[in-house]
């Protein structure tokens, strides 16, 4: 990875380092969002974050002053040491290596606490008035609705189904398939306006003196609640089992005094869980295949074991669970490769 120029004096300035110290710049495993990560250490025991973000991606853009709101209403994360907009670089904490996919095998009572806590600042995020968001102050991407539900199902069609499982549905099917899907998008689009992560997974949980921390939410927006419980929940990147789903899915809806009836929570639940699915196993795709990010494909098999599972438990998307289940066979088959 090419260190941008320019990085390292800026850092040294802005940590009142001399020009001079000696620095040590470590680069981090290359992430899906046009960023490249860096530890700078000094003294062998001081060390910051150095990021060099691609402005051509929007969001990238809209990190630090989340993550500086997000301190104002005691959501955990890391803390911006600086920001250079014009350059593209953030100065922030060091929160280590341990994220909450790096314990998925120790003992499901220490991650049973450690996800409980991440869901109670789930809650907090899910719960801020959103009259009183300051929109003037912090940018956030293009709400949740119709059209980025729309994106996030033909993404999941053109680089999971179609470029990845060399599957092309009969146009009847996929007309048929539309309808469900824009139907499914709909009552997504009508459950209550809330903040939400986006893309709120295990790796984006840091653990820090045995507490979360939330990173990776320049994605952040309003949708629904149910689509950031099920990218934690049905994380391809987790292993848990149903009975561990199931009883933290009922810890967030007891914590969170909801009016709903708990059918009506949990069938909210998958059906958000799918849509997030779709969007993940289309991400694996367009990063694995069309980016060269050859982990992504790591993911694919078990994301769609999750969305198997999710649309078992709703009757609602026979015609995705048609289509899954194709998908699958594939992946089961002589001629599933990666060579794309």
């Amino acid at each position: 990875m090419d260190i941008p120029d320019g990085l390292v004096p800026y850092a040294k300035q802005t940590l009142g380092l001399p020009a001079k110290a000696e620095v040590e710049l470590h680069p981090f495993m290359k992430r899906g969002s046009d960023r490249d990560y860096f530890r700078l250490t000094w003294n062998n025991t001081e060390s910051v974050v150095l990021v060099h973000y691609n402005p051509t991606r929007r969001e990238n853009a809209y990190f630090a002053e989340i993550a500086r709101f997000f301190e104002t209403i005691d959501i955990p994360t890391t803390r911006i040491l600086d920001h250079d907009p014009s350059n593209c670089f953030i100065i922030m904490e060091d929160l280590g290596d341990v994220d909450l996919h790096s314990l998925q095998n120790t003992p499901w009572e220490n991650r049973r606490t450690l996800y409980r806590k991440t869901l109670t600042i789930a809650l907090r995020l899910h719960s801020y008035p959103a009259l009183q968001f300051p929109a003037n102050r912090v940018q956030l991407a293009e709400p949740f609705g119709p059209s980025l539900y729309r994106w996030e199902r033909n993404y999941f069609m053109e680089n999971f189904v179609e470029l990845l499982c060399r599957t092309h549905p009969a146009s009847g099917f996929r007309q048929q398939l539309e309808t469900e899907l824009a139907a499914l998008a709909e009552r997504l689009s009508a459950l209550p306006r809330r903040l939400v992560h986006r893309d709120l997974q295990s790796p984006n949980v840091m653990i820090f003196q045995d507490e979360p921390y939330l990173i990776d939410f320049q994605g952040m927006r309003f949708g629904t609640l149910f689509y950031d419980l099920g990218s934690l929940l049905y994380d391809p990147y987790a292993a848990l089992s149903e009975d561990e789903r199931e009883d933290l899915l009922l810890y967030y809806f007891q914590q969170s005094k909801t009016k709903t009836d708990w059918d009506d929570f949990r069938q909210a639940f998958m059906e958000a869980s799918a849509q997030r699915l779709m969007q993940a196993l289309g991400a694996y795709g367009f990063q694995g295949s069309v980016r060269g990010i050859r982990d992504y494909l790591d993911q694919v098999r078990p994301g769609l074991g999750n969305l198997l599972l999710v649309l078992q438990h709703t009757d609602t998307l026979p015609h995705l669970h048609e289509l899954a289940s194709q998908c699958r066979d594939v992946l089961s088959g002589k001629d599933w490769h990666f060579d794309i």
